[in-house]
């Protein structure tokens, strides 16, 4: 989904009950405005949105890449230089099902769950400055690297 956050929820939940939810969103204050919670480092943008569907399965997927590339930036597997993208979820099975569709789509993954570290890869972060040309190892290196900013 690519739904921007809102503080209060509309989503449909009982719809997306039972389902492992891609979630595309990143936290923009300008688009967003200031939500406390995820400003102070309580709760990042994720995590909220697995509240606002508790019976679903929330992971983050496809959040620092620009989408015209999730098509023409891909290569098979093993290729040298071949990207990678992050995945952030508290569910092992979400993971998994994005690991398969990365792959399909030519990128590598790099698992940052749980969704408490999502925040690692978002908007500013070295992960994603870097979103057009990090392997696999890169990306490792740029989520480590990466320092929490608060909004207070």
């Amino acid at each position: 989904m690519a739904v921007p956050l809102k503080v209060v929820n509309d989503m449909p939940a009982e719809e997306l009950a039972g389902k492992i939810v891609l979630d595309t969103n990143n936290y923009m204050v300008w688009r967003d405005g200031h939500i406390p919670v995820i400003d102070s480092g309580e709760k990042t943008v994720h995590e909220l949105r697995q509240e606002h569907l508790p019976r679903s399965k929330v992971v983050k997927a496809f959040t620092h890449i620009q989408a015209p590339r999730i098509t023409t930036a891909g290569l098979p597997a093993g290729t040298p230089g071949r990207l990678a993208l992050s995945a952030s979820s508290d569910y092992p099975e979400a993971v998994e099902l994005v690991t398969r569709l990365y792959d399909q789509f030519g990128f590598d993954t790099v698992d940052n769950s749980p969704l408490s570290q999502s925040w690692r890869s978002g908007p500013g972060q070295p992960a994603w400055v870097a979103h057009e040309h990090q392997t696999h190892a890169e990306l490792i290196a740029n989520l480590a690297r990466a320092r929490r900013i608060l909004l207070r």
